[in-house]
């Protein structure tokens, strides 16, 4: 949600940025929400004024009592009794707009940074650099759903009787490894100096419309039936909420926390859920990052953010590459945001294993997180950024590990988590 002085103070600025993200349809909402602010400040201001009246002859009332004018004093109390109805009026207005304009105000998107390319949706997203070099392999990398087989580490056909599609169960040294990498990103950030969290898995609604877009609500979020509760889609949602309504003091910032949890989505839209193998699924395990901070900090805190994860996964020998998030790609919440990209030796192109994002103020105005400062209380900037969503990074780490025989050799870094385990070889 941005400033609303930015609304009364620079239409034309608000309107520009909807363009750059195509959402023409918005403009309109600009112009209203100006109007129904106007309305709003009058009826404020009427009723400030009928207040600061009312105090003036509550103050006159004693002095005719003094007088001994009992008459007068009790013509001024008729005339206070309705200035209290008129402002009662004056104070009906003002929350029914103030509500209103909340409301439209959660539709407009927040303003992107200058550095954001223009563009309509993620195939004009661009790419920044590449980290590692990618491989083809002189042999055949099956599809990953295959080599999981091999080595008896996937049943879907069991996950689809019990549960349904786009849910599995791991198996084995595939379960192992899966585990094995969350463990290792866990103590990765936890060695970057971030405060390690598990966080609740069901949050409410007034969070859930606190860190997100109703449309990503409605394609992403599973309701809890006769609750206001909802699973989450990722451990940002709780670990954002977590400091609903606070305030921190300035020099507590920055606050850096990273959270392990399990997600659930719905998957909604164009992308769907995968038939055969496990990229894309309802039920899915990652290591999140967040950052709360001073506004003029949160750019350099982007930058160091998706480098940790760049790290991640070279430490990995995965190849990985950035991609810059175009204007129309970018969710209404976000200023700036970039996907981390893993190289795929099968498919020889990159896949999507990670994105990070700085949110501005828009999640601390919607869920009043503050600082507290010596010039008042001010709105933290809030950042998010994936370690690892697993079983993506799965799927990265076999295929860039796969051999010809059939057999996976581990990343070095993994092996004390697996408890020795430098190979893992296909059943016979």
């Amino acid at each position: 949600m941005i400033d609303i002085n930015l609304i009364r103070e620079n239409r034309e600025l608000v309107k520009e940025n909807i363009k750059k993200k195509f959402q023409d349809e918005k403009l309109p909402l600009v112009d209203e929400i100006y109007e129904l602010d106007v309305r709003f400040r009058e009826a404020k201001s009427n009723a400030d004024n009928l207040r600061s009246e009312k105090n003036k002859l509550s103050d006159k009332i004693g002095a005719l009592m003094r007088e001994g004018k009992k008459d007068d004093a009790a013509q001024v109390r008729i005339d206070i009794s309705k200035i209290d109805d008129d402002i009662e009026e004056y104070e009906k207005i003002e929350v029914g707009l103030e509500e209103l304009i909340k409301t439209k105000m959660l539709d407009i998107p927040q303003i992107i940074d200058d550095s954001v390319p223009i563009g309509k949706d993620d195939t004009e997203n661009v790419e920044i650099e590449k980290f590692g070099d990618p491989v083809v392999p002189n042999y055949e990398i099956p599809h990953h759903a295959d080599i999981f087989e091999s080595v008896s580490g996937l049943d879907k056909e069991s996950a689809g009787r019990v549960s349904g599609n786009g849910f599995y169960y791991l198996m084995g040294d595939i379960a192992r490894l899966h585990s094995a990498l969350i463990s290792y990103a866990r103590d990765f950030m936890i060695d970057k100096g971030f405060i390690y969290c598990l966080p609740p898995f069901m949050i409410r609604s007034d969070v859930v419309t606190g860190v997100m877009s109703f449309e990503e609500m409605d394609n992403m979020m599973y309701k809890i039936e006769d609750e206001d509760l909802y699973l989450i889609g990722t451990s940002e949602h709780s670990m954002i909420g977590k400091f609903k309504g606070q305030i921190v003091k300035e020099e507590e910032l920055p606050i850096t926390l990273t959270s392990y949890s399990p997600c659930f989505r719905k998957e909604v839209g164009s992308h769907g859920i995968e038939e055969r193998g496990i990229y894309r699924v309802h039920q899915f395990e990652k290591e999140e990052m967040v950052v709360l901070c001073k506004p003029e900090d949160a750019m350099d805190w982007y930058n160091k953010m998706w480098k940790f994860t760049v790290d991640f996964f070279r430490s990995l020998d995965v190849p990985v590459r950035t991609l810059e998030c175009c204007s129309g790609d970018l969710a209404n919440l976000k200023v700036k945001s970039c996907d981390i990209e893993a190289w795929s030796p099968r498919q020889q192109k990159y896949f999507e294993v990670g994105s990070c994002s700085t949110l501005g103020e828009a999640q601390a105005r919607r869920l009043s997180i503050r600082m507290k400062t010596k010039d008042g209380n001010k709105y933290v900037a809030t950042l998010n950024n994936t370690v690892l969503a697993t079983p993506r990074g799965l799927i990265a780490v076999v295929e860039n590990n796969y051999q010809s025989d059939g057999s996976i050799t581990v990343p070095e870094v993994l092996v004390p988590y697996m408890g020795g385990v430098k190979v893992i070889k296909p059943k016979k």
